[in-house]
């Protein structure tokens, strides 16, 4: 568990793949005290298994599916990502509950200046995710817990100052690249409860009892647009 908070941004030292999978190493200095073998760590939003160690860096096994589903396709050596260790019930909780299961990449459309030194962040989501996205709403972006501005469609926008230009692997991005994202634990949970009580019960020798006019405007007010666009 994290909090999409970057504590710094690592180096790529190398990266090899195939049909079977990958091995990543991220070369560090921060974070290293923080980690220890069979650790789990962020690296862009994506929660690896460290398997091993040394004095400026550490390794992770990458699987088929995590090759597949995240913007690590884009990396090679000298690549800068964004670094997080786990949560931990003394830490303050400073951006918001990021499990590190990248639900799919956006692609990175720019960063066009919001005025006084500050930007906007444009990202092109797939219209499967896009659904989980709300105003003022949280997502995580390349592992940095980031505050929906807008969503127009599948077009994401993120305000971003200069602090985070700074800290993070942003300044590095170029149109067209592959980001990781992240969607709101919370949004995808409520859809799939909501969803399940949708379905119809099975039929029964005994008729349920039909609702009262009260059970009715009750459960008439509780959708699943009605939580997003109040935050869940």
């Amino acid at each position: 568990m994290f909090t999409g908070i970057v504590e710094e941004v690592g180096r790529v030292a190398e990266l090899t793949t195939d049909p079977t999978g990958g091995h990543l190493r991220v070369e560090c200095s921060n974070i290293l005290p923080g980690l220890e073998v069979s650790a789990s760590v962020s690296v862009s939003g994506c929660c690896l298994t460290v398997t091993r160690l040394d004095a400026t860096g550490f390794w992770c096994d990458l699987a088929p599916e995590t090759l597949n589903r995240t913007s690590f396709r884009r990396l090679q050596p000298g690549a800068q990502v964004n670094l997080e260790i786990p949560l931990t019930p003394a830490k303050f909780l400073g951006g918001h509950v990021v499990q590190g299961h990248v639900d799919g990449t956006g692609e990175f459309v720019g960063l066009p200046e919001a005025g006084e030194e500050n930007f906007w962040l444009d990202v092109e989501v797939p219209a499967g995710l896009a659904r989980y996205l709300v105003e003022k709403g949280s997502v995580a972006v390349e592992g940095i817990s980031l505050t929906v501005a807008s969503i127009d469609g599948t077009r994401l926008r993120v305000a971003i100052i200069p602090f985070t230009i700074e800290h993070t692997n942003l300044r590095t991005l170029e149109p067209g690249d592959p980001v990781n994202l992240e969607c709101d634990v919370l949004a995808k949970y409520l859809e799939k409860l909501m969803s399940e009580r949708a379905v119809s019960p099975p039929a029964t020798a005994t008729p349920a009892p039909a609702a009262t006019p009260a059970e009715k405007t009750h459960a008439s007010r509780i959708t699943l647009e009605r939580l997003l666009e109040e935050g869940f």
